[in-house]
């Protein structure tokens, strides 16, 4: 079975929003430097994660199309297969694999109820 192990939030100010998130919940943000993306961690993590069960980070990011809402992301072993498998489903891909540095890929679809998702795949340990 596929988990969700990571969320995002887009915002249109991420200074305001990393005070807003950290101030009302306590998060812990990160931001990656060069880039618009934060980090946003909401669990106690080490290199593999969160250390408690049923816990999961996050991101958030400057608002742009196809992410302009809160999006869940859906851990999977191959996107491809997934992607192929939500399409007969009836979801529509919106933005297929592309990599994430070293540590895996990501892409984006729509579900039947016009949501836009996450995938999420590990890079390769060998």
């Amino acid at each position: 079975m596929d988990s969700v192990v990571h969320f995002e939030i887009p915002t249109d100010d991420l200074a305001r929003a990393n005070k807003f998130y950290s101030s009302a919940f306590g998060w812990n943000m990160i931001s990656e430097t060069g880039h618009d993306y934060v980090l946003v961690m909401t669990a106690e993590s080490d290199e593999k994660g969160p250390k408690e069960r049923a816990r999961i980070n996050g991101g958030m990011l400057k608002r742009q199309g196809p992410i302009t809402n809160i999006v869940i992301t859906i851990n999977v072993d191959d996107i491809d297969e997934a992607l192929r498998k939500i399409e007969e489903a009836g979801g529509k891909t919106i933005r297929g694999k592309q990599p994430v540095g070293e540590a895996g890929f990501a892409a984006y679809f729509t579900d039947t109820e016009g949501n836009v998702v996450g995938l999420w795949e590990n890079a390769s340990k060998s």
